[in-house]
């Protein structure tokens, strides 16, 4: 009897399955035991070919060859990559192996890591599913005692496929189309410009505000204070001279208590964390990106094994994880920080699940990011990696906690036939609210006041002097800038933009993305220069608000991309045909690369050094992406000079600032030379720690760089090892 292979998705994966197993014999991009052969993948290391993969006249760009839709999209190797795909290359057609079993990521994008590599091995071995969302030990044997025929996922695959494929040729032609149109680099995607729309259109609405003047009565009733209100409980006057004659009026008259509404509120508590939820909750708390989000929570799965899988749209558990939560429920009552919270739940008929919290038609792929049930060690864990945490394990004990209950009081008073309203809060009970400021508590934020005065004892008829009546100056305020937490909102909600009410309708599970590829995109708009930061908003360049003016409304419009999404997953529920999706998708292809060659050039962007080797311009090096192209600089970044051939590496000069360091050209013809750097000097963003880590280009085949292998100057993060820090991709 042969072995099994087993494919993963990253080297850490492979080892933690591969201990499992018992496979511990070190191997070529392998670990072997009497079984299992544990192989793994390094993210991607199969590719959608090139244009000029087709034929050597896509080389050159010109609207005679757009628009570009192969009959049939071919697979390539990602050349970084290549040796691993090899060893995989090898094991996958070995007479040794009986079969195979796919332990890439549990979702959609995992599902296209593995079937393009057997695709392209062309291997012929059957193949099972393993499907599980927490790296534990415990875990991953439940998962090999329960695989699935890889078949059962066919429909997952075609989703993928199909996102994959439309993104290539949307993007592709979209850029070569609007490029040559406007003589500028205008990279263009089906998900990354309508959502860059969404930020130009903010703007648009903050540039055209006009703010306006207007006033308040503000009345003091010794001890509480009130405010004019007209006949729909406004407080806003327009006119200033009305504004003083109403506080001349009333100002040290007697008021009397007209009515007094007392009303309790109940708050349940927040559903349990998707990703998209945990990464606006860590932008507003926090201030972190939504991809150094994924990251940390990608790291609490795979290396500390604290948490269950993160890239979920799921904010609900299946009714058969009812024992799994009560076990984590105690691990988590073992440590002194959440057993004042933990304690009171634990009585003798265990846990109140409601269905807020299980309910099984509301489970996708995944169910919601909860803690596992592992022996948790806060002390390990670096402060980024413990404030995630504290998150997910406090709104995973506030669920089981009653509502947050407070009584409104609003009070009416009558002065001079003018009519005043004093309004107080009174918190009846903290519920799950308490649970949730004692773990994470606000860090640097003052607390709202929120009209949450104390108001004593008032009854109708009481007469209260108005000892001062005041008149407050105020401006509207423009909307706000898009922030990621709303933008991630905006993206997941991208249907409320529609007009049509049935498209909206339609559109409720479907947004601009998923939660795994949301952070990508944001990045890729900052890292093509479309917008930037400006403290925690996210601002539109000039060549952003540009791009948005000279394309098309059908490739800015969230109902186009939404209407994909939707569509994508109702081919994974076998709801709809992949070739009907792909036919809608070359329309709409051949409708860009028209409307670009319609277009007017009126518009000019902003001067741009241009990419391509001028005159006595020095190479710094190979590119390690394509290994053809020269390696070339501009005021911005460092890249490929086969740009123009589709080669994408490219390096941005400000990428690594927030580490402290300045790329240079030495760093860079260094890098390209000896493939890594080590001991640079690195600052950890947020916490402000020094120490030293490698630099090295990322192995996925994108040109990335990496800071590997972080070592603290003086550790405080009790026993963590150098080893037990990831990378930063930058």
């Amino acid at each position: 009897m042969g072995r099994i292979l087993v494919v993963a998705e990253k080297p850490s994966v492979a080892r933690d399955i591969a201990k499992t197993l018992g496979s511990t014999q070190k191997g070529d991009g392998c670990l072997m035991g009497e079984k299992y052969v544990v192989s793994w993948a390094i993210g991607h290391l199969v590719t959608l070919a090139e244009p000029e993969d087709y034929n050597q006249i896509f080389r050159k760009w010109s609207f005679a060859s757009l628009p570009i839709i192969p009959e049939k999209m071919e697979l390539k190797a990602i050349s970084n990559t290549r040796s691993q795909l090899k060893v995989l290359h090898k094991w996958m057609n070995d007479k040794e192996i009986d079969s195979i079993i796919c332990a890439t990521d549990s979702g959609r994008e995992g599902e296209l890591i593995f079937r393009y590599i057997y695709e392209i091995t062309k291997s012929k071995k059957p193949f099972q599913r393993l499907w599980i969302s927490s790296m534990t030990e415990q875990s991953i044997k439940e998962g090999f005692a329960n695989l699935k025929d890889g078949t059962e996922y066919d429909l997952l695959y075609r989703s993928a496929k199909c996102r994959s494929e439309a993104d290539w040729l949307v993007g592709m032609n979209a850029t070569r189309a609007y490029t040559l149109r406007y003589n500028v680099l205008l990279s263009i995607g089906r998900v990354q410009t309508p959502t860059l729309a969404l930020i130009v259109e903010k703007q648009k609405e903050i540039d055209a505000f006009v703010s306006k003047d207007y006033f308040e009565v503000q009345t003091d009733f010794g001890g509480f204070q009130g405010f004019w209100i007209d006949q729909e409980e406004q407080t806003k006057i327009e006119e200033e001279s009305k504004a003083k004659e109403i506080s001349q009026k009333v100002d040290g008259e007697d008021s009397q208590v007209v009515k007094v509404e007392k009303e309790e509120k109940r708050m349940p508590a927040p559903l349990l964390y998707d990703l998209t939820e945990l990464q606006r909750e860590c932008n507003r708390k926090f201030g972190y990106s939504a991809k150094k989000t994924l990251d940390i929570a990608q790291g609490l799965y795979e290396k500390r094994k604290m948490i269950t899988y993160p890239r979920t749209d799921s904010r609900y558990l299946s009714d058969d994880m009812r024992g799994k939560v009560q076990n984590t429920m105690k691990r988590l009552g073992e440590l002194e920080l959440f057993q004042e919270f933990v304690i009171p739940l634990s009585g003798d008929k265990g846990l109140a699940f409601s269905k807020r919290i299980i309910d099984n038609a509301k489970v996708t792929d995944h169910h919601a990011i909860i803690p596992t049930d592992v022996r948790h060690r806060l002390d390990s864990l670096t402060e980024e990696e413990k404030n995630v945490f504290l998150l997910i394990a406090a709104r995973f004990i506030s669920v089981f906690y009653p509502f947050y209950r407070y009584e409104i009081t609003k009070a009416y008073f009558a002065c001079q036939d003018e009519r005043f309203l004093s309004k107080g809060t009174v918190i009846l009970d903290e519920g799950w609210q308490a649970v949730e400021k004692k773990i994470v508590p606000a860090k640097g934020k003052k607390e709202k006041n929120n009209d949450e005065q104390k108001l004593p004892p008032l009854s109708e008829g009481e007469v209260y002097k108005i000892l001062e009546a005041k008149v407050l100056k105020k401006k509207t305020n423009p909307p706000r800038p898009y922030t990621e937490s709303t933008l991630l909102s905006a993206m997941e909600n991208a249907g409320r933009f529609v007009e049509d009410e049935a498209l909206k309708e339609q559109m409720k599970d479907s947004g601009l993305g998923t939660p795994a590829t949301r952070a990508a995109i944001i990045e890729r708009l900052l890292a093509v220069g479309y917008i930037t930061r400006k403290g925690k908003n996210l601002i539109p360049t000039e060549k952003g608000m540009q791009l948005i003016q000279v394309v098309p409304d059908e490739l800015c419009s969230p109902q186009t991309t939404g209407k994909w999404e939707k569509g994508l997953s109702s081919i994974a529920k076998g709801k709809m045909e992949e070739q009907r999706f792909m036919d809608s998708i070359k329309r709409y292809v051949t409708f860009l690369v028209g409307d670009a060659s319609r277009r007017k050039t009126d518009v000019v962007f902003p001067e741009e050094v241009k990419k391509g080797k001028s005159k006595g311009q020095k190479a710094l090096g190979k590119c390690p992406v394509c290994k053809e192209g020269d390696v070339l600089e501009n005021s911005k970044a460092y890249f490929c000079g086969r740009w123009k051939s589709g080669c994408k590496f490219t390096v941005w000069k400000d990428s690594l600032a927030p580490y402290g360091i300045n790329l240079t050209n030495k760093i860079i013809q260094t890098l390209l030379k000896n493939g890594k750097i080590p001991d640079v000097l690195v600052t950890l963003p947020q916490t402000g720690e020094k120490g030293k880590a490698t630099m090295i280009f990322s192995a996925d085949g994108r040109g990335l760089i990496e800071l590997m292998d972080f070592t603290r100057e003086v550790s405080i993060q009790g026993d963590a090892s150098p080893q037990e820090n990831e990378g930063e991709k930058k």
